[in-house]
């Protein structure tokens, strides 16, 4: 795990959000998952723990936090059929459980959620939950439900797509504005930054144009969205003061936020950063090229990053390969991660393995 943490920063170099996931991270023995986490904090990277939550106590998640956790994704929805919950209205239970434990940690708190047919019709009333806890609830994504070769759900429905989960989320919130932000491949995301006060959603970033001039002349500075609202401003206003002609375009959206937002402060409300993301992964037998190398959801293999859609397609050619350690007598042994003797692999994985070049974004 060290190494891939290693490989992370000499591919893309420091200040790189990274997922620590599994299967669930936290049924590893929790002093080495500390360590990891201790690790690529380290390394000037932003580790991120992906679970469940079942094991993520308010314990594990402070001691986490101690070393250097950025934020915890929860991943709560009713794909997992939780005994006892048996929609997504439900499951509300098992959400508040977990804000409060991660209540005041200094963590960005994420809430994932697989889109299927049986919480389609959910979306409007999950969408408002969110927002209601948006004092620490700091980004929601909506993954969109595909066939990634392995567990029993399946390709999604065709009613299912980024537009009508688009306005499924219209329908509780209010309309976003999912075009003027572009991440990786137009296919695979959609990405709303915004801000929520007295339980209504304000997007920041709805003058296109604005952006992209914005994002191409100040490509240099590493906007971090783990950083405070307040950082990130002083950080804005810096980047300004040393380009004038960008003077009367800050001014002109300054007074539009000003417009926004000024109301509701001096109401005496406070703002909430809390960012919408739709993910639109693929199947696994229905990979497009094109969007495969424009993929930014990268997992770190020992061959380098694979976007996460060709690694769910050919799981068991990275999974299964073995782990080379150098001992400290100088011998060499090859650790198998899973218990599955490499004899046993069919001609067609053999094969596969022999002759697959993966396809990297870089």
């Amino acid at each position: 795990v060290y190494r891939r943490l290693d490989l992370v920063v000499e591919q893309y170099g420091r200040g790189v959000p990274v997922q620590i996931t599994g299967g669930d991270p936290t049924l590893r023995k929790h002093h080495e998952l500390i360590e990891i986490v201790r690790y690529a904090s380290q390394l000037g990277l932003h580790p991120a723990l992906f679970t469940n939550g079942i094991a993520a106590t308010r314990f594990l998640l402070t001691r986490l936090a101690e070393v250097g956790l950025s934020e915890v994704a929860f991943h709560v929805d009713t794909t997992q059929r939780r005994q006892g919950y048996d929609n997504e209205a439900d499951l509300h239970a098992i959400r508040l459980e977990y804000i409060e434990r991660a209540r005041g940690l200094g963590l960005m708190v994420v809430f994932n959620t697989t889109v299927h047919t049986g919480n389609f019709q959910e979306l409007p009333e999950l969408a408002q939950f969110f927002v209601q806890h948006a004092d620490v609830v700091g980004l929601v994504s909506f993954q969109l439900q595909a066939e990634t070769g392995r567990g029993e759900w399946r390709s999604r429905g065709f009613h299912i797509n980024r537009d009508t989960v688009q306005g499924q989320l219209a329908a509780g919130i209010g309309a976003l504005p999912w075009d003027r932000v572009r991440i990786g491949h137009p296919e695979c995301h959609s990405y709303v930054p915004a801000l929520v006060a007295a339980g209504r959603v304000f997007p920041v970033l709805e003058d296109q144009r604005f952006f992209e001039d914005f994002m191409r002349d100040f490509r240099h500075i590493n906007w971090d969205r783990h950083a405070g609202l307040a950082s990130m401003v002083f950080s804005a206003i810096g980047a300004f003061a040393r380009r004038p002609r960008w003077w009367p375009r800050l001014a002109r959206q300054a007074g539009r936020y000003l417009r926004l937002f000024a109301p509701q402060v001096l109401r005496g409300r406070r703002l909430h950063k809390l960012s919408f993301f739709i993910q639109n992964f693929m199947d696994a037998n229905a990979l497009d090229e094109e969007r495969v190398h424009a993929c930014s959801f990268m997992v770190m293999t020992a061959r380098g990053p694979v976007s996460m859609c060709e690694h769910n397609a050919r799981r068991d050619q990275y999974i299964l390969e073995p782990l080379t350690v150098a001992c400290a007598d100088g011998s060499v042994i090859d650790y198998w991660p899973l218990k599955r003797d490499p004899a046993g692999m069919s001609k067609r994985d053999t094969a596969d393995r022999a002759d697959h070049i993966p396809l990297v974004s870089v």
